[in-house]
């Protein structure tokens, strides 16, 4: 279900959902307060939501001190969570790389429009690649930030489908067109979302974009009369054209079994063969004395 709404029906949203258990992964406009009401009747139902970077409960639980390095996730992670007061707790987390970018593109904008103030810079330094979830439940911080990073793929997902979807306009009237137009528009982009998800779990990422990646992936063809119920092989005579950078993306994201590689060769000169050979005595052979 795609559903827009704002802070003002966000309780009306659970309720006519009939959404009584489970986390809620919202926002920053959403605000635990505004459905207060709806989790007193329901104590199943739990949130997540992020705070902003300048809010006073950062500072004053000392959540950016003794950060702890996230295992299980992207390297470069670091975490802190606190418990607070009223049952609640707080959980920080700082992507390095994306720290590193957004204060670079800090520094960017800075000597563009010359106004570099480093008292301001040292106290934006310690938020770039910063995010801050507000919850009432105390969970693994590894499980809080897998859930908002799945959450983003949704953002991302909700992105395509409403501004980068390349599809011909219907150039009609009628509902049902629209309507088709825009199922087949859904489609793509749940595609879309779970191919994204499964390239993120390669390190193709690093090397190129996502849409290099797919421009990549178009000129792999395969002859008409090879799509069967076995995966295709790198080894197969079926591949029309395809590069072997290509070949090897293919093989990364498991859309073909890569050739068999020759063992090793072991190093150093092969053993002779044994060959059964009497034993000989130990020490000299006894002296015959010759007699006259």
């Amino acid at each position: 279900m795609i559903t827009n709404i704002d802070a003002s029906s966000y309780k009306a949203f659970i309720h006519d959902n009939n959404i009584d258990k489970g986390i809620i992964v919202a926002d920053k406009g959403f605000p635990p307060s505004k459905i207060d009401s709806e989790r007193a009747k329901h104590p199943d139902l739990h949130f997540l939501t992020p705070i902003k970077r300048n809010d006073s409960r950062i500072k004053s639980n000392n959540l950016l001190s003794d950060m702890k390095l996230l295992k299980g996730a992207d390297g470069g992670i670091l975490y802190n969570c606190k418990q607070i007061k009223g049952g609640r707790s707080l959980y920080a987390f700082k992507d390095t790389r994306k720290g590193a970018a957004e204060c670079r593109d800090y520094l960017y904008r800075a000597s563009k429009n010359n106004n570099f103030e480093y008292d301001k810079y040292e106290r934006k330094n310690d938020l770039f690649g910063l995010i801050v979830f507000e919850s009432d439940m105390q969970l693994d911080p590894l499980v809080v930030y897998q859930s908002y990073a799945d959450r983003w793929l949704l953002e991302m997902m909700f992105r395509q489908f409403k501004h980068f979807e390349c599809f011909d306009t219907t150039k009609v009237q009628s509902d049902f067109a629209v309507m088709g137009k825009e199922f087949v528009n859904l489609i793509s982009t749940i595609i879309t979302s779970r191919l994204l998800k499964s390239v993120s779990k390669t390190n193709l990422l690093d090397k190129m974009s996502f849409g290099d990646l797919i421009d990549d992936l178009g000129t792999a063809w395969r002859l008409t009369d090879s799509f069967n119920s076995e995966k295709p092989q790198s080894s197969d005579d079926k591949w029309v054209h395809t590069l072997d950078c290509v070949m090897d993306e293919l093989e990364k994201l498991d859309l073909s079994i890569p050739d068999p590689k020759p063992e090793p060769k072991k190093r150093g000169r092969k053993p002779k063969p044994k060959v059964d050979k009497p034993k000989r005595p130990r020490g000299r052979p006894k002296k015959i004395l010759s007699t006259p």
